[in-house]
């Protein structure tokens, strides 16, 4: 694989929804995609990303814990990651994909949990300073479309179990993310077939002159 120039722009691109909605298998096409365009990938996920990160990552995923706890843990492994693995690979130009940030947390510790955003805000300043997805892909769906998909997949972590409720807090705190930085969001309707939403992806990708 050739190696980029030392002056191209890394980009930073994060895959964010619900559980349920599909995300994951439009990251994979993705990736194989500008793979094939001889540029550098590094895929990656939150929680984790690094030994330290998925080893909070079992943490946060299956051990009881309050809000506060929960918020703390999720920015622990996120430092370690900006730290370790998203900053050094921006700046030999990779392209970082992410399977989910900050917005994440927003959506499910703020909006899901129902906890302070005051503090995730301070968090987020603290963890990551100004680093922000130069792009974000928000794959929209219902909750009850979710729940539908979830039922054949494995067995649930103790996010996956929540009720319909939960998931549309978290829904509505994606919303408000997206409404209070929407030039970094490509809004995706999920609920389409998945053909529909791969052309709206690189819809996305082809607007911003990536592709």
């Amino acid at each position: 694989m050739s190696q980029p120039s030392n002056t191209a722009p890394g980009r930073f691109i994060t895959f964010e929804g619900i559980d349920g909605a599909g995300k994951t298998s439009h990251l994979d096409a993705m990736e194989a995609q500008l793979r094939q365009g001889a540029r550098e990938v590094l895929r990656t996920r939150e929680p984790g990303g690094t030994p330290l990160a998925e080893k909070l990552r079992q943490c946060i995923l299956h051990d009881p814990m309050d809000a506060l706890t929960e918020s703390l843990l999720v920015f622990a492994a996120r430092r370690d990651h900006v730290v370790q693995v998203i900053e050094p690979a921006l700046a030999r130009g990779a392209w970082v994909l992410s399977d989910r940030f900050t917005d994440a947390t927003f959506a499910y510790q703020g909006g899901g949990r129902g906890f302070d955003l005051g503090v995730l805000e301070t968090l987020e300043t603290w963890v990551q300073g100004q680093r922000q997805p130069d792009l974000t892909f928000l794959f929209d769906l219902p909750p009850e479309v979710a729940a539908v998909r979830l039922s054949s997949a494995r067995h649930p972590d103790r996010f996956e179990a929540q009720d319909t409720a939960f998931f549309e807090r978290v829904r509505a705190g994606y919303q408000a993310r997206r409404q209070a930085q929407p030039q970094r969001f490509a809004m995706i309707d999920a609920s389409c077939t998945p053909a529909e939403v791969a052309r709206q992806v690189n819809a996305a990708l082809h607007l911003r002159g990536w592709l």
